[in-house]
C-alpha cells in the first residue's frame, strides 16, 4: 500500500507544474467543469434510485397509469418535488455524459501538449538527451526515452483524469447513498443486539475485506507492469534499428543475428507477460467472484424483510441499487486494481524520467570548461579522460590563431575525435579549460545526421528551411559534386539510406556553405569519399569559405591542406607548420 502512496505523491509531483503555469485558467476551469458534470452523472444516479423505486411500486400494485407517466411524463409527490420521467432524466443524463468525456478528451490534449513540451525541452536542453546517451558512462540509467514522452504522457494524462474521476464520483456516489441505505435496510437482532442500518455495515464489512485481498493477491502486478513496458519498448526500439539500417544489415548477411536479438528480446517480453498472466489469473478468480456475489448479496439479505411485508418491490430494488452504489463506491480499489497497477508504472517511469534528465542535465557541467572569447582557439591545462579514467590527453596547453587550416592527426584510439567533441562542448570527462573563438561555429562529424523531411531541410539542417532560398541549396549542392539532386529539394525520403556514405559526408558538406561559419570543425569528414574527391572538397571549402578557419581531423597527414598540423600521441599534442 505504501507503494500506491509514493505513487500518489509522484503523480501530483508530475501534475503540478500544469496547473500552475500559464494555462493554469482554462486548465482549471476545464477540471472543475469535468468534475461538476461528472457530480450531475451522480445525482442522476441518484434520482434513478427513487424512480426505480416508484416504477416498481407501481408495477406491484398495477398502477398502469402512474407506471406510463412515469416512463414519459412526471409524477407529482405530495410534499415533494415531482418525480421526471424516465425520458427527461435519460435525455439530460445524455447531454451531461457526452459533454463529461468531451470537456475530458480536451483537457487531455491540452494537458499532454503542454507535458510534451515541456518534456522535450528538458531532454533537449543542457544536451541531456546525449549525457543519457551515455548512460553506461555517467551512471544515469534511463531506458526508452522516447516511450516515456511519446507513451507514457499520453497514458499519464488519460489515466489520472479517468481514475480522477472516477475516485470523486465514487466518494459522492458514497456519501450520497449511504444515507438512502441506512434509512431503507431497516435493523436486525443479532444474538440479541439490534444493529440499525445493517445493509451499510454489510457493504462496508463485504468491501473492506475485498479491498484488502485484493492487494494482497495482486500487488506483485505492479512490478511486472513496469517492466512489461520495459521489454516492449526495447523490442520495438530493435525493430526501428532493422528499418533504419537495412543496407547495412543485407550487406552483412546479418538477418539471423537480427532475428536471434528480435526474438530474445520478444521471449523477455512472451515471459514477463506470463507472469503477468499467472498473477493476473489469480486476481480475476477473486475479483470476479467478489462482483458476481455483489450483484445477488443485498437481495439475499433484504428478502426476509421483503418476505415479511416490511418492504414492496420498489423497496426491494431501491436496496439492491444503492447497496450495489455503496458497495461499488467502497469497493473502487478491488475493480481499479489493474488499472492502478498500469497506472503506478506509468507514474514510475515519468518520475524516473524526468529525475534522470535533471541529473543529465546537471552532467552537463562537468567536464572541461568551454568559454567562447577572443579570436583563438585555445587549450588551457587540458585533460580528457575516458569514462573508465583513462586519461586520452593530460595537461595540455595550445593556442591556434584563426586564418590558418588545422589538421589534427594521430593513431586511431588516440583520442581525435573525443578533442572534437571537447570542443563542441559535449564530453563530460576530463579538466581544464577550452576557450573556443567568437563568432559562428559548425561542427560536422564522421558520420552526418538526417533529419525527417524534405531534401532541402536535411541540407540546411540545423538552418531554418524557409529561411534559405532554393537558389543558395542549389548552388551548395552544385559545389559538391551533387548536382542530380537539385531537381528533388522539395522530395521527402529516408535521405539517410538512399544516399551512400560518400554523399551524405558532400551533403553535410554543403551545409558548411550555407551556414559559412567562422570556424569550421571536421571529425573525418571525408572519410568515405575516395582521396582525389576528398582533396577537392577540401580545396573548394578553401575557396569558397576564404573567411572560415577549417580544423580537420584525418586518420593520416592530409598535404592538401597547408597550415598547422598537429599529431596526438598518447597524452600529448604535438604541433608543427606546413
Amino acid at each position: 500500500m505504501t507503494n500506491f502512496f509514493t505513487g500518489l505523491r509522484e503523480a501530483w509531483v508530475l501534475a503540478k507544474p500544469y496547473f500552475s503555469s500559464e494555462q493554469r485558467g482554462s486548465a482549471w476551469l476545464l477540471l472543475i467543469s469535468i468534475i461538476v458534470l461528472n457530480l450531475l452523472l451522480v445525482g442522476m444516479n441518484l434520482i434513478l434510485n427513487f424512480w426505480n423505486r416508484d416504477f416498481f411500486n407501481a408495477i406491484q400494485a398495477y398502477d398502469v397509469t402512474t407506471a406510463v407517466r412515469l416512463l414519459w411524463l412526471y409524477v407529482a409527490q405530495p410534499g415533494g418535488l415531482p418525480m421526471p420521467g424516465f425520458m427527461e432524466i435519460v435525455a439530460v443524463y445524455v447531454l451531461v455524459a457526452v459533454y463529461a468525456f468531451y470537456l475530458n478528451q480536451m483537457l487531455q490534449i491540452r494537458w499532454r501538449q503542454w507535458m510534451t513540451r515541456h518534456y522535450v525541452e528538458n531532454w533537449l536542453s543542457d544536451r541531456a538527451y546525449y549525457n543519457i546517451s551515455l548512460s553506461h558512462a555517467t551512471g544515469i540509467g534511463l531506458d526508452n526515452p522516447d516511450q516515456r514522452i511519446s507513451e507514457d504522457l499520453r497514458d499519464y494524462t488519460s489515466s489520472t483524469l479517468s481514475l480522477g474521476l472516477d475516485f470523486i464520483s465514487n466518494v459522492v456516489t458514497l456519501f450520497s447513498f449511504i444515507f438512502i441505505l441506512y434509512a431503507v435496510s431497516g435493523s436486525i437482532k443479532i444474538f440479541g443486539v439490534t444493529i440499525p442500518g445493517y445493509m451499510l455495515w454489510v457493504a462496508l464489512i463485504y468491501s473492506v475485506v475485498g479491498t484488502v485481498l485484493t492487494h494482497l493477491i495482486g500487488r506483485r502486478l505492479i512490478p511486472l507492469s513496469f517492466n512489461q513496458q520495459r521489454v516492449e519498448a526495447d523490442f520495438r526500439y530493435n525493430l526501428i534499428r532493422v528499418r533504419e539500417n537495412p543496407e547495412a544489415i543485407a550487406l552483412y548477411h546479418g538477418e539471423g543475428d537480427e532475428r536471434l536479438s528480435l526474438g530474445e528480446r520478444f521471449e523477455a517480453i512472451k515471459n514477463n507477460f506470463w507472469a503477468i498472466m499467472r498473477r493476473t489469473k489469480a486476481l480475476n478468480f477473486f475479483t470476479v467472484s467478489f462482483n458476481q456475489v455483489a450483484g445477488i448479496f443485498p437481495l439475499v439479505v433484504a428478502l426476509p424483510r421483503y418476505f415479511a411485508h416490511k418492504i414492496g418491490l420498489g423497496g426491494l430494488t431501491q436496496i439492491q441499487n444503492a447497496f450495489g452504489q455503496v458497495q461499488g463506491a467502497l469497493s473502487w480499489f478491488i475493480t481499479s486494481y489493474s488499472d492502478l497497477v498500469t497506472y503506478r508504472a506509468t507514474v514510475s517511469r515519468l518520475h524516473g524520467f524526468t529525475e534522470a534528465v535533471a541529473a543529465a542535465r546537471a552532467a552537463s557541467l562537468a567536464g572541461p570548461q568551454l568559454s567562447v572569447a577572443g579570436t583563438a582557439l585555445s587549450f588551457t591545462n587540458l585533460t580528457l579522460s575516458l569514462p573508465d579514467g583513462r586519461k586520452l590527453i593530460n595537461n595540455a596547453s595550445l593556442t591556434l590563431p584563426p586564418g590558418l587550416p588545422v589538421v589534427l592527426t594521430g593513431p586511431s584510439g588516440a583520442g581525435k575525435s573525443t578533442l572534437f567533441r571537447a570542443i563542441a562542448g559535449i564530453w563530460p570527462f576530463g579538466e581544464g579549460s577550452i576557450t573556443r573563438p567568437s563568432g559562428s561555429a559548425l561542427f560536422l562529424p564522421q558520420k552526418p545526421y538526417f533529419p525527417l523531411g524534405t531534401l532541402k531541410r536535411t541540407v540546411v539542417y540545423p538552418g531554418v528551411e524557409a529561411e534559405i532560398s532554393d537558389q543558395a541549396v542549389c548552388e551548395a549542392l552544385e559545389a559538391v559534386d551533387l548536382s542530380p539532386l537539385t531537381k528533388r529539394l522539395h522530395d521527402s525520403e529516408n535521405w539517410g539510406q538512399i544516399l551512400s556514405g560518400g554523399e551524405q559526408q558532400r551533403l553535410a558538406i554543403a551545409r558548411a556553405l550555407i551556414a559559412k561559419p567562422d570556424w569550421l570543425f571536421l571529425d573525418e569528414a571525408t572519410s568515405a569519399m575516395e582521396v582525389p574527391l576528398a582533396a577537392r572538397m577540401h580545396s573548394m571549402l578553401r575557396r569558397l569559405l576564404p573567411a572560415t578557419t577549417i580544423v580537420a581531423i584525418s586518420h593520416q597527414e592530409t598535404e592538401t591542406l597547408p597550415g598547422r598540423h598537429i599529431t596526438l600521441t598518447p597524452n600529448a599534442l604535438s604541433t608543427a607548420d606546413a
